[in-house]
């Protein structure tokens, strides 16, 4: 199973400065590097509040461009983990080993992704009619297929 655990601020906790502290990205790529070598991490990566982003809603049935990305900085992802486990518990418990101290990433939201079985039969059919390279990719049987089981 996939989740993706996502890391924001949270908006009552003192401001740090991650920069300040050497060892604090070595912990955090230890952390990756641990992830990695279970076999568990699909990917991972932070986003750069500082970089130029945008926002785009929906506006008489058409997309529109939005102020943003972020009305307030409380809303700022930080980064996210994408893992495959074998449950939410495995999610949880690797969820709870991520250090802390970056201020971005106070709060880890874990979620499930979509998979072919949370889909109902005629709706993977349009799928696999509509995006028929991509669902390959997908699907299970594709070459992202999940690791086996531990």
């Amino acid at each position: 199973m996939r989740f993706i655990i996502t890391a924001a601020p949270d908006p009552d906790a003192p401001k740090t400065d991650p920069s300040a502290d050497p060892d604090l990205l070595a912990r955090y790529m230890r952390f990756t590097e641990e992830l990695h070598r279970a076999g568990v991490l699909v990917a991972s990566e932070g986003l750069n509040p500082a970089g130029k982003g945008a926002r785009v809603g929906v506006a008489n049935g058409r997309r529109v461009l939005l102020d943003g990305p972020y009305a307030e900085s409380k809303e700022l992802v930080g980064g996210f983990y994408l893992v495959d486990v074998a449950s939410l518990d495995e999610a949880v418990s690797w969820a709870l080993r991520c250090p802390t101290g970056a201020g971005n990433d106070d709060l880890l939201s874990i979620l499930p992704m979509t998979n072919e079985e949370d889909v109902p039969a005629e709706v993977l059919q349009a799928i696999r009619e509509a995006a028929p390279t991509w669902s390959t990719v997908w699907s299970k049987r594709g070459p992202w297929a999940p690791p086996p089981p531990r």
